[in-house]
C-alpha cells in the first residue's frame, strides 16, 4: 500500500488524578494540545490520534497503548535529562524500547519506529 492506510485509532483514554498536570506532562513529551478544561484534556499525536484525559481514579500500571518515536536513543536521553522517569533501553526482536512513567504511575512503552511510508 503506497498511500496512507484508510483507518487509524481515533482516541485513547486515561483516567487521571489531575487533568492539568497530566496534560502538561503528555504535552511536554511531544503531544499537541487540542482542548483542556476542568473536565477533559485532549492531546493529539502524529497521525491524528487523540489522547483523552479525564478526571478520576487512575488505574496505574501499564498504559493501554504504546508510543513510537523516530529516534529512540535521542528521545530517551532528552526525557531523562528533563527529569522524566525512564527505564533502560531494551533490545527487542522487532523494536527496541524503554518505559516512561507519567505522574499518575502509568507506564508507557516507547518503541523505535518501523513505520513504512507516509502516516
Amino acid at each position: 500500500m503506497e498511500e496512507r492506510p484508510p483507518v487509524w485509532i481515533g482516541h485513547a483514554l486515561l483516567t487521571v488524578s489531575d487533568v492539568a498536570r497530566s496534560a502538561r506532562w503528555w504535552h511536554d513529551i511531544g503531544m499537541r494540545e487540542i482542548e483542556e478544561n476542568a473536565h477533559v484534556a485532549v492531546l493529539e499525536l502524529r497521525g491524528g490520534t487523540h489522547l483523552v484525559l479525564v478526571p478520576g481514579e487512575p488505574k496505574a500500571g501499564d498504559a493501554p497503548f504504546d508510543l513510537m518515536v523516530e529516534d529512540l536513543e535521542a528521545t530517551h536521553h532528552d526525557w531523562s535529562e528533563r527529569g522524566i522517569e525512564v527505564g533502560p533501553i531494551k533490545q527487542g526482536r522487532i523494536h527496541n524500547a524503554f518505559e516512561a512513567t507519567d505522574p499518575d504511575g502509568y507506564r508507557v512503552t516507547v518503541n523505535s519506529s518501523h513505520v513504512i511510508g507516509p502516516v
